[in-house]
């Protein structure tokens, strides 16, 4: 102490020596190892200290003393220097479900009778009655132990159940803080023995049971958490009900023989659509309550479906339940915000208040005149705002009506619950035929009131199958648009859609949609692809454009299809990089190239250019994807491939194509010779590629060459899309017959396809004339392909584009552009686009 010299020495009081000597008396007579508070209390007693005539006269008493130390303290002994920590054990590190449930903190458990009904059964056992429900994340398998803790609260259980708590166990609060080695031990076995001197009233939860493989144990000490519980286990003292995953369950649980035998499983399956639907059901009330809005049933269904169809990576009921809870937690935000329209009243009311406070101060005529007519426009848009805003007022204090009355009669439900499972049957009547049914009618008056606005209301406080769709779009990338299109309208629409943008394939083209129908429609298996396609042809016939179209009709962005190109994978280890390498090998780490893009594109066209040049290995793998519908990426995790088309396209026997002598067909001899041809190309096909490689492919497609008409229309996209990029230029193009009918004839190639149409269209160098029309030497408005002179060319076999003029110049006259060596030249950018004027079949320009 300060003050006192070095040698001076503090000593112990008489007194205080009896009090120790006797708390040490009363800490041996309790078979406690430490004195410890309680001791020197009553020590305090024994002796008669002053300190405890203090606290007699505060009306302490030893017995009452003893008896809430028995309630504190249980069966536990003091072995340590900090006992506290191990007294009320269950109370610290668990969670009281069956407590909860009385006090109707837990949501309703709609189905799951049979996993309950399984549980039930496991711990009616005399050994081994410990049940471990096992599951993918997101199943329900808290929530099945939640309506266990219902059931015993509502007494539907059997008697042996009758009365029991459940308590869960927080494994990370009982390591947590534990710094002295055998630290953990202590509160686990304090635990195990507030549940076995519970006399077996007690059942364990432990959700996550696999976290007790290795929890406490220390350096190379073997003693863990699920040793300290096998004995326990084994004999039936310890009734205990263990939730894993099955990953989990197999890395940890089955390792140790030891503890899986003590341990009996019950596996939960996701449930499907329609039970998800009953589950939203069953929650709607509390989420209504939990955000204050309503949830219209269609909402319920929409989530259910969305969530099933569209995303792929979690498993039902929780991810259809995230839904429906983030659609309500986005429509309360929208709520409690000023409306859109009545925020953007309100900022031009401000806006026009400042601009009349800058023109009070101008003495001129036109500033006047002007202050008048903004006097008129301010008062009209002031009276219509504070008409808005009042409506607004008056909408939310009824919404806000709506939700506390609905609040309050949940509130009497629950109480009427507890006075009849109380046997309190007056206050249950009361409860029942009084207060309830006024807190109904006083929500019905309300939500009549409300509904009295519609047609002009300015807030929503109901959630839709928009919203849900809404959230989707936000989730996956989908637009929420498409997500509410009707399935079979989308589908019947197919062939049009994709016939718009392939042209000459409609063979093709209906093959595809007749697979992708089956798919839809559920005729195909639904473990495989939703269609599995070898596009076979020469280059530049719509194999690819084939591909994008589908990705774009199907999955509403043609970004949505993944593109493989084979020729990468013409090496045995080249596998790995489609999948990912093995564990020990360079670039574990580092995701697949095919698995990684699926994982994240679940709902997408997988094509895999030019699959004739991957090594056979490769084909191992495409094996296991059109069957299956799954692959396994070198980090052991499952990608589904069940919700994505998969298009191969491979070039082998296009030379038989290719050396056609005539362009379409317009004989019955041409198409025999084309039957003839594809046979070749099958024979080819048959030839590369294994029996059960050609086995898994819902279609092999021989595209065939185009013929003139459908490269006039190929022609004709393609104009199209250059007028577009023109429009930025201010420029309208216009193009004749003549020139379309050029451009399809000598853009064709046999080698090439159609592709040398666009690069007819834009050859290396472009037009001087639009150089010169941007700097003021023509009118840079309109212009047009010279059909005339593209016609002569043709005739006269001249290798070479039409040419664009200026619009203005007579069809005589001479156009700048033929001085030119090149046909075409592109402007630099201008800051205005105008609107596009391409006309295909216009002979003369107006």
């Amino acid at each position: 102490m300060r003050g006192l010299p070095a040698t001076a020495r503090i000593g112990v009081s008489p007194a205080l020596q009896r009090v120790l000597i006797a708390a040490d008396d009363e800490a041996r007579e309790m078979n406690d190892d430490f004195v410890s508070v309680e001791h020197l209390v009553l020590g305090m007693e024994r002796v008669a200290s002053p300190a405890w005539s203090l606290l007699a006269s505060l009306g302490l008493v030893r017995r009452s003393f003893e008896e809430a130390l028995r309630a504190v303290r249980g069966a536990q002994q003091v072995r340590s220097q900090d006992p506290e920590a191990t007294y009320q054990a269950l109370e610290r590190f668990g969670r009281d479900l069956t407590a909860l449930a009385r006090l109707g903190k837990l949501d309703p458990v709609v189905g799951r009778d049979e996993e309950i009904r399984r549980v039930i059964e496991v711990l009616s056992r005399r050994t081994k009655n410990n049940p471990v429900l096992i599951g993918e994340p997101g199943v329900g398998k808290t929530a099945i132990v939640e309506g266990l803790a219902l059931r015993i609260v509502a007494n539907d259980v059997p008697e042996s159940l009758q009365g029991r708590r459940i308590i869960a166990l927080d494994l990370g609060a009982l390591v947590a803080g534990a710094k002295l080695r055998g630290e953990f031990e202590e509160r686990l076995k304090a635990v195990i023995k507030e549940v076995s001197s519970a006399g077996g009233d007690v059942v364990l939860f432990i959700d996550e049971i696999h976290l007790v493989v290795g929890a406490g144990a220390a350096g190379e000490s073997a003693m863990d958490a699920a040793n300290l519980l096998k004995p326990m286990l084994a004999r039936g003292e310890l009734h205990c009900i263990g939730a894993t995953t099955i990953d989990e369950y197999r890395k940890h649980i089955e390792k140790d023989p030891a503890l899986e035998r003590r341990l009996l499983p019950v596996m939960v399956e996701p449930p499907s659509i329609e039970d998800t639907i009953s589950i939203l059901r069953g929650l709607k009330e509390r989420y209504e309550l939990h955000h204050r809005v309503r949830i219209q049933d269609a909402a319920l269904v929409a989530a259910a479906e969305l969530a099933d169809r569209y995303i792929s990576d979690r498993f039902l009921p929780d991810k259809a339940i995230d839904l429906v809870d983030e659609a309500g937690a986005r429509l309360k935000t929208e709520l409690e915000s000023m409306p859109a329209e009545l925020d953007e009243l309100n900022r031009r009311v401000m806006q026009l208040e400042i601009e009349r406070e800058a023109l009070r101060s101008e003495p001129d005529a036109a500033s006047q005149a002007r202050l008048e007519k903004l006097e008129r426009e301010l008062a009209d848009l002031s009276a219509d705002h504070k008409a808005r805003l009042a409506s607004w007022q008056e909408e939310k204090n009824l919404h806000r009506t709506i939700a506390d009355a609905k609040e309050r009669l949940g509130r009497a439900k629950q109480d009427m619950e507890e006075a009849e499972r109380n046997a309190e049957l007056g206050r249950a009547a009361e409860l029942k035929y009084g207060s309830i049914p006024k807190l109904e009618r006083e929500a019905d008056d309300a939500l009549a009131q409300l509904n009295a606005y519609r047609g002009h209301r300015l807030v929503r406080e109901e959630v839709t199958p928009e919203d849900v769709a809404h959230i989707v779009a936000r989730w996956t990338g989908i637009p929420a648009t498409r997500l509410l299109a009707s399935e079979k309208q989308k589908l019947l629409a197919l062939p049009e859609i994709l016939r718009g943008r392939v042209l000459g394939q409609d063979h093709a083209v209906d093959a595809v949609a007749d697979a992708v129908v089956r798919g839809r429609a559920g005729l195909s298996d639904p473990n495989r692809p939703q269609g599995s396609f070898l596009f076979l042809g020469p280059t530049g016939v719509g194999k690819t454009e084939l591909a994008r179209a589908l990705a774009a009709a199907l999955f509403d962005d043609e970004r949505n299809m993944i593109r493989i190109d084979m020729s990468e994978f013409e090496e045995r280890h080249t596998v790995s990089r489609l999948i990912g390498a093995p564990p020990g090998y360079v670039g574990y780490d580092e995701a697949g190239q095919l698995t990684e893009q699926v994982r994240r594109k679940p709902y997408a066209v997988v094509l895999f250019d030019e699959v004739e040049k991957a090594h056979p290995e490769v084909f191992n793998v495409l094996l296991q994807v059109l069957d299956d519908g799954r692959l396994t990426d070198g980090q052991g995790r499952t990608v589904s491939f069940k919700n994505t088309i998969v298009i191969l396209t491979s070039n082998l026997g296009s030379d038989q194509l290719v050396n056609r002598s005539q362009l379409g067909f317009t004989s019955e001899a041409v198409a025999r010779e084309w039957l003839e041809q594809e046979a070749l190309v099958m024979r080819e096909v048959r030839r590369r590629f294994a029996p059960e490689f050609i086995n898994r492919l819902d279609a092999m497609l021989v595209f065939r060459p185009l013929a003139m008409d459908s490269l006039r229309r190929i022609v004709e996209l393609q104009v199209a899309r250059l007028a577009l990029r023109l429009e930025n230029w201010r420029l309208t193009l216009e193009v004749e017959r003549e020139a379309l009918d050029f451009l399809a004839e000598v853009g064709f190639d046999p080698k090439y396809g159609a592709r040398r149409c666009g690069a007819r269209l834009e050859p290396p160098r472009r037009n001087h004339v639009l150089a010169k029309a941007l700097v003021g030497g023509h009118d840079p408005r309109r212009a047009r392909a010279c059909g005339s002179g593209a016609v002569q060319r043709a005739r006269s076999r001249a290798r070479s584009s039409p040419r664009l003029r200026p619009f203005g110049l007579s069809r005589g006259a001479a156009c700048p552009c033929r001085t030119s060596a090149s046909p075409w030249i592109m402007p630099p950018p201008a800051p205005s686009v105008r609107r596009r004027r391409f006309r295909a079949d216009t002979r003369e320009a107006p």
